[in-house]
């Protein structure tokens, strides 16, 4: 879209009146967090690249060491099968291109566990295909978690829906986190998967946080939404009250056999730029790059950074699709100067 020059300069007028209130409003004592409006998020997101990465600094800053990054390593417990049909995902019934396998054997998992915490990983996620997890599943789950606590990690756990007995076990069990991605907006929703309702997420995430665990909730870029939808996205992660703790954001991987392998290809500073709307609307929040880094160059990941990104899954493989290898991760966390959160002395 092309502005008149006059507009041009009377928009940026506004978002930057707008950013200096909503700066001054994180610096003051809050008795609740800021409400954020779709077309005030898409107001960063318009902003000059300088500035908004100037203003992501700001309120990194603010509550983080901007050198320290997170590490999270991410298994597939139970691979294929899923009766969902989320059109990005590989592992759907509906389109899958990955065999349909069996939960692996509890051993299989503490020895990933410890040696992901040997690479340097401080939390260990674990995932399953599958819509919601039957009695027996949760039974082999709730060892896990216990299993994989006792080495001394944070747990994390990502099994589609449940319901308020699954969320007390898993609390019980010692889950600190429970991953359940947005995906998307709710006006984009639909476009993406129909085997599942929007409220279904937000319900099931009720849940955990009634539960008293602590929430993993993102969402992914470039499955063709517009820029209101994606900052629909940001706004409702944003409006949680109170906001997800660690928020993942995703760069759409493209597989073919997938309805989305065909997606246009997302112009790397969108992503940037959605990074730095996820860190000044949820300030305290850590800020995940998580799948479509295995495409990023070094300097897209240092622009991330910069945006206020700091969380990353640490490890050669996500759930089903590749991740950098932990040696290259080594490599460009030294040219930057940063280092795992657990060990400021990296």
């Amino acid at each position: 879209m092309l502005f008149r020059v006059e507009d041009t300069l009377s928009f940026i007028l506004r978002a930057y009146t707008f950013m200096q209130n909503q700066t001054a409003k994180l610096a003051e004592p809050q008795t609740s967090q800021t409400h954020w409006t779709v077309e005030q998020i898409e107001a960063l997101f318009r902003l000059p690249f300088s500035d908004l990465m100037y203003l992501a600094q700001q309120v990194h800053r603010e509550h983080f060491d901007p050198n320290a990054v997170q590490l999270s390593t991410l298994l597939s417990i139970k691979t294929g099968g899923c009766s969902e049909d989320c059109g990005y995902c590989t592992q759907s019934s509906f389109h899958s291109s990955v065999e349909n396998k069996k939960m692996l054997e509890l051993d299989e998992v503490v020895k990933a566990a410890k040696a992901a915490k040997e690479a340097g990983a401080g939390r260990f996620c674990m995932g399953a295909a599958w819509r919601e997890p039957s009695k027996e599943d949760m039974s082999a789950v709730l060892e896990m978690v216990r299993e994989v606590r006792a080495l001394g990690m944070e747990t994390c756990a990502t099994l589609g829906m449940l319901n308020d007995e699954q969320t007390e076990q898993l609390k019980d069990a010692g889950l600190d986190y429970y991953n359940h991605n947005l995906d998307t907006s709710p006006e984009f929703y639909g476009n993406i998967i129909t085997t599942r309702d929007y409220q279904d997420r937000i319900a099931t995430l009720e849940r955990v946080r009634k539960a008293g665990m602590s929430i993993c909730s993102g969402g992914i870029i470039g499955m063709g939404e517009n820029l209101t939808q994606r900052a629909g996205l940001i706004a409702q992660l944003a409006n949680m009250d109170p906001y997800p703790e660690s928020v993942p954001i995703n760069n759409l991987v493209k597989v073919e056999g997938t309805p989305l392998a065909d997606a246009e290809d997302l112009d790397p500073l969108d992503f940037v730029r959605t990074i730095a709307a996820a860190r000044i609307t949820m300030p305290k929040a850590y800020v995940r790059l998580s799948a479509g880094r295995g495409e990023m160059s070094d300097a897209v990941q240092a622009l991330c950074f910069l945006a206020g990104a700091n969380s990353i899954f640490y490890g050669d493989q996500l759930l089903t699709t590749g991740n950098p290898e932990v040696d290259r991760d080594r490599a460009l966390m030294g040219k930057l100067g940063m280092y795992p959160l657990a060990d400021k002395n990296y």
